[in-house]
C-alpha cells in the first residue's frame, strides 16, 4: 500500500491527520502544496478544493480530517 499525503502549512487538519497516522504507525509519504505548488492542480483536476487528502495508489480514500475513515484504514 503507497499512501501519499497532501497538506498545507498551517492546516490543523493537516497536523491532526498526520498525527493520527503517526500514531498508529501508518506509513505515508507527505505532498506539501505551500511548498510544492505543482499539487495545487493535481488535486484540483481531481476534484479537491482543500486538504488533507489522503490517497492509496493514485487512489483519494480520505479528504479532510476524518478519524471514522481513518480507523477503518488501519483495520486493514
Amino acid at each position: 500500500m503507497k499512501l501519499d499525503l497532501f497538506t498545507k502549512n498551517n492546516c490543523i487538519q493537516c497536523k491532526m491527520t498526520k498525527k493520527f497516522l503517526k500514531q498508529h504507525n501508518v506509513e505515508f509519504e507527505e505532498h506539501n502544496i505551500s511548498e510544492n505548488p505543482e499539487y495545487i492542480d493535481y488535486l484540483k483536476n481531481k476534484g479537491f478544493q482543500a486538504v488533507p487528502v489522503l490517497e492509496e495508489n493514485n487512489f483519494p480514500i480520505v479528504n479532510g480530517f476524518r478519524p471514522d475513515l481513518l480507523k477503518k484504514l488501519i483495520a486493514q
